[in-house]
């Protein structure tokens, strides 16, 4: 399917990699893709039933996509699926790397399998893919990786030592990478959502909740849309120029 804001994009024909793209903002990632004309393969880990849903709902734009199931913490995993998708797609131009998790707690209290595995799936998971999927984008010297990041990964958060520090890795990543792989055509930035609708705002009480709108200029919660849309832009054409960035989609949360 084209239309004007997809030929504007020039993202018709591409194929993209979005990590735990089958729920929450990784699924909005994935169908807003789709729907600029990109191939879209949906990665995740274990829950299969909303993976389908996520790749039903791309078919139902009309758009193209695929599932692939394997673990990004898994490097010997990334490396053979990647292999397998490049056989089949020819090449992937876009990697998204939004999978990630929360384990929180108190630094005193923190157990060492819930640092690990946060930093394992937030930081190292996206280091594996991007080592990976590199490969291919030098040598066709184009490539677009877009890191998600968060608010905490700048500003910190109490109860998140593990979640911050590796969403803060995440941008020294990014700018590190941007670096590197610029003389390629290379592409690499980052997108630092603030408060979410979903996720983890829904564990919040309805007090606990004003009270952080309170500190949102725009005064509501962001949506999966809006971190959706400044991925796609951020894969376009629109924004061949910016590169080692960090996008903050937060409403004015953090200036």
């Amino acid at each position: 399917m084209t239309d004007t804001k997809s030929l504007l994009f020039n993202l018709y024909g591409k194929t993209a990699l979005v990590t735990g793209g089958s729920r929450g903002i990784g699924r909005e990632i994935s169908i807003l893709l789709a729907r600029y004309g990109v191939f879209v393969i949906v990665n995740f880990k274990s829950d299969d039933g909303a993976a389908q849903k996520t790749l039903e709902a791309i078919l139902e734009i009309p758009g193209k996509g695929s599932l692939r199931k394997f673990d990004i913490c898994d490097s010997a995993d990334v490396e053979k699926n990647v292999k397998e998708m490049i056989a089949e797609r020819k090449s992937v131009e876009i990697l998204v790397n939004n999978a990630g998790i929360a384990r929180d707690g108190l630094l005193g209290r923190m157990k060492d399998a819930d640092w690990k595995t946060v930093v394992d799936t937030n930081l190292t998971g996206a280091f594996n893919m991007c080592r990976a999927l590199a490969k291919s984008m030098i040598r066709n010297r184009y490539g677009r990786i877009v890191n998600i990041s968060s608010t905490a990964g700048e500003i910190g958060n109490a109860g998140q030592v593990n979640y911050s520090a590796a969403k803060s890795g995440l941008i020294g990543l990014t700018k590190s990478l941007a670096r590197e792989l610029a003389p390629r055509n290379i592409l690499v930035n980052c997108v630092s959502p603030g408060i979410i609708s979903g996720g983890i705002s829904e564990e919040l009480s309805e007090n606990q909740m004003e009270a952080i709108i309170q500190h949102v200029p725009l005064g509501r919660l962001g949506t999966p849309k809006d971190v959706a849309a400044a991925v796609a832009f951020l894969c376009s054409d629109m924004a061949n120029y910016i590169t080692g960035q960090v996008l903050r989609i937060n409403g004015g949360l953090y200036m």
